[in-house]
């Protein structure tokens, strides 16, 4: 029998609202039966065989060894219990609500401020992504590089039309009159 029909005896049929329970009791299965259960196959599996639910547990992307890590909520780390030891645990992001902000440089506080002044109150589980942190300038070249010209006057404006008007005035009869209509 392959892996998930393993897994399925083990976990009998059904929804089950744990990812996390799912991937660990995979995994055992596969180290017994002598298969390399890859990242790349993980989330194949996920893809196929997991389907978004508000009401499941999150689903863990990575568990942190004692020490490693210090849990901080503001940048998605967490301290849990895991297999009966207290880990700080970073989950996978639901790419759907997935957002990015444009923080000012000079930013009192800084990004943490900004964020839980602008961000945590309309979606207190957010946090942010360091590795996708970026620092960078925007600048307007409109605002500091462009000198507009300044509008030419009505009278002057009116004065070409006059003129151009006259200019052309008997080009159409003779385009016309040199046809010998």
């Amino acid at each position: 029998a392959n892996l998930v029909d393993q897994a399925h005896e083990v976990l009998g049929a059904g929804l089950h609202n744990d990812y996390n329970e799912f991937l660990t009791a995979l995994k055992k299965l596969a180290i017994q039966s002598n298969v390399k259960l890859t990242a790349k196959r993980e989330k194949l599996l996920q893809a196929e065989l997991a389907q978004k639910d508000e009401a499941a547990q999150p689903v863990i992307k990575k568990i942190h060894k004692p020490g490693k890590a210090e849990a901080n909520a503001l940048y998605g780390r967490y301290e849990v219990i895991v297999e009966g030891k207290t880990c700080v645990v970073e989950y996978e992001p639901d790419t759907e609500l997935r957002d990015t902000e444009q923080v000012p440089l000079l930013e009192n506080g800084g990004i943490e401020a900004f964020i839980q002044r602008e961000v945590l109150p309309h979606a207190a589980d957010a946090w942010v992504d360091e590795s996708s942190i970026k620092i960078g300038y925007e600048v307007s070249f409109t605002r500091y590089f462009y000198k507009p010209q300044p509008l030419r006057k009505l009278a002057d404006i009116r004065a070409d039309i006059v003129a151009l008007e006259n200019e052309n005035k008997g080009l159409l009869e003779e385009i016309i009159g040199g046809i010998g209509l």
